[in-house]
């Protein structure tokens, strides 16, 4: 990679201190423990990984909302940290998964959209009515729901508003989070499409993150895979979905149901059960699901393995170490 990075992540660590229980110490929870990710300007970077696996943490902390307890964010060059919080939001805006819930039903469609534009000190009040007739048209909403509320809309409208008031202010970059989940099957690829269509007329960078692997190999340049904090594989979308290389990712990429009803519901092997975050395996993390697993696995964390178009973290990539067939 040698582009323009919008925000790179670097050994980024945050911990939550969690109850156990009445007059019990309070037990670490390391939500996100060492990411390093680039984001670079104009790509897609897909984001995916099981519930609770840290993914909407690491984003709350790219957009800000949360310090790191350690490590460092650094948003076109300069430390997050160091900006106010109007510079972060001009530059990085969220399009969060369930459009109702994200718009205030007693706001009409057009103050909704407007509010950016007041918040984030536009100086201009004149022209924010003709601003926001502008994105409503290029995100494909009716001028005649300006002053409708919320509830009057449908699904897929209601989702368009919110990416209208994202893009309000042309932010550089848009943290989508499940933006199409919330959504009607028939709804689902009409905003998909609109997202491509305004990624590159507004030359957007996207961060998006999904359970659907569909989407996001419909949509992704380059796929992170997160499990217990960690990312432990990135590479291009081409190379993930065609030859994944951690265990992990296989698994996930084996889940995906398929219109065969011949085939049943697919077995990933990985078990019923998740890990407890507040016990972490040790060695590596994923080691007691892994139908790979070697006895080293459970004893030494692995480290980046440099691979095409990223790294992973495997003992079966590693220089040295014991390999079993790749199926």
């Amino acid at each position: 990679m040698s582009g323009e990075a919008v925000i790179e992540v670097r050994d980024v660590t945050r911990t939550f201190m969690i109850s156990s229980g009445f007059m019990k110490p309070k037990r670490p929870l390391h939500a996100v423990n060492g990411v390093n990710l680039r984001v670079e300007r104009g790509e897609v970077m897909a984001l995916v990984g099981e519930s609770g696996c840290g993914k909407t943490t690491l984003a709350r902390m790219m957009m800000g909302l949360l310090p790191p307890s350690q490590g460092t964010i650094e948003l076109g060059g300069k430390p997050i940290s160091t900006l106010d919080r109007m510079t972060v939001a001009r530059t990085v805006q969220p399009i969060f998964q369930d459009p109702y819930s994200s718009l205030n039903p007693r706001k009409t469609i057009g103050s909704i959209i407007t509010l950016p534009l007041r918040v984030q000190g536009d100086r201009d009040p004149a022209t924010w009515e003709k601003r926001v007739h502008e994105i409503m048209e290029l995100v494909g909403l009716p001028r005649r729901v300006f002053n409708n509320y919320p509830n009057q809309l449908s699904g897929g409208q209601r989702q368009r508003v919110a990416i209208a008031r994202a893009l309000i202010n042309r932010p550089r970059m848009v943290i989508c989070d499940e933006p199409t989940s919330a959504l009607d099957v028939s709804v689902q690829s009409q905003i998909l499409n609109l997202l491509q269509d305004l990624r590159a007329e507004l030359g957007l960078t996207y961060l998006l993150i999904s359970h659907n692997l569909a989407v996001v190999e419909h949509i992704a340049t380059r796929v992170a895979v997160m499990y217990l904090g960690r990312i432990v594989e990135q590479t291009d979308t081409a190379s993930l979905f065609e030859s994944p290389r951690h265990p992990y990712s296989k698994a996930l990429l084996s889940s995906v149901l398929t219109p065969d009803p011949t085939l049943g519901v697919p077995d990933t092997h990985l078990g019923a059960s998740f890990p407890n975050p507040l016990e972490m395996p040790s060695g590596c993390t994923f080691h007691p699901r892994c139908p790979k697993a070697m006895p080293h696995c459970s004893q030494v964390a692995p480290r980046p393995i440099p691979a095409p178009g990223g790294h992973v973290e495997c003992h079966l990539y590693d220089e040295g170490a014991p390999t079993y067939a790749q199926s």
